[in-house]
């Protein structure tokens, strides 16, 4: 969406490919026996998952920042929000639907892709209040962390977060404390790309790593569909 692509912005978002398929293999291993791994309390596995989602949402701030200097209100703008919201919510919409089929006591009801589609819609909101966004950011990160209230346990208010315990779903990405991150992101775009942005993010790195990382950055929806049907199914091959 970004009227200028930094190919340090879209190898980032490679790297967070690379990690959360590196996550997702080795899920998948422990899920066929293979090996054998706690994702639900090991510090490394929980922590491994707050960094990759954290990037992430840091780099969806990033992205929206630099999607509005062609202006909120140009065409162009609107059309390339409208179409990447659009297919955000096709995707997370099948999620949705693949994962109560295949698990439906762990079915998917506000992953990432949940998470993202609403945040960027809010996110709207503070684009050009990127200070007073940084401080709201900062407030839900806290709240997020520090809180918790049991009337946030109703099945119709867990996507907002502060629930009490983490709902019996295989992805879950609540508003709170994640929209913090989100506008921790859009006031980092704000001030560390433009025309005073420093060089080493700016320029153009001519290293095939950095190409390959800058090309999975820009198809990360198309990879994020598709790399855990082919885990899958080779696993399905390879083990059985």
């Amino acid at each position: 969406m970004a009227a200028q692509r930094y190919q340090s912005v879209d190898s980032l978002r490679g790297c967070a490919i690379v990690l959360m398929v590196l996550y997702h293999l080795c899920f998948d291993l422990n899920l066929f026996h293979v090996i054998k791994l706690d994702f639900y309390h090991d510090p490394f596995w929980l922590g491994g998952r707050v960094f990759i989602v954290s990037l992430f949402l840091l780099l969806v701030g990033i992205s929206l920042t630099l999607s509005v200097r062609r202006g909120l209100d140009s065409p162009a703008f609107r059309q390339a929000f409208g179409r990447r919201l659009a297919w955000l919510s096709i995707c997370a919409m099948l999620i949705s639907l693949t994962s109560y089929l295949m698990t439906p006591s762990r079915w998917i009801f506000f992953g990432i892709l949940h998470f993202i589609a609403v945040a960027s819609v809010l996110s709207l909101l503070f684009v050009r209040r990127p200070g007073f966004g940084l401080i709201v950011g900062i407030l839900l990160i806290g709240l997020g962390i520090f809180s918790s209230f049991p009337l946030f346990d109703r099945p119709a208010l867990q996507w907002l977060g502060l629930m009490t315990h983490k709902p019996y779903t295989d992805d879950y990405v609540p508003l709170v404390p994640w929209f913090g991150v989100v506008l921790l992101g859009q006031y980092i775009g704000f001030r560390w790309f433009g025309d005073a942005a420093p060089a080493v993010l700016v320029r153009h790195y001519d290293n095939r790593v950095v190409a390959a990382l800058s090309w999975a950055g820009r198809y990360s929806l198309l990879i994020y569909m598709l790399h855990q049907p082919i885990l899958f199914g080779i696993l399905m091959l390879l083990v059985g």
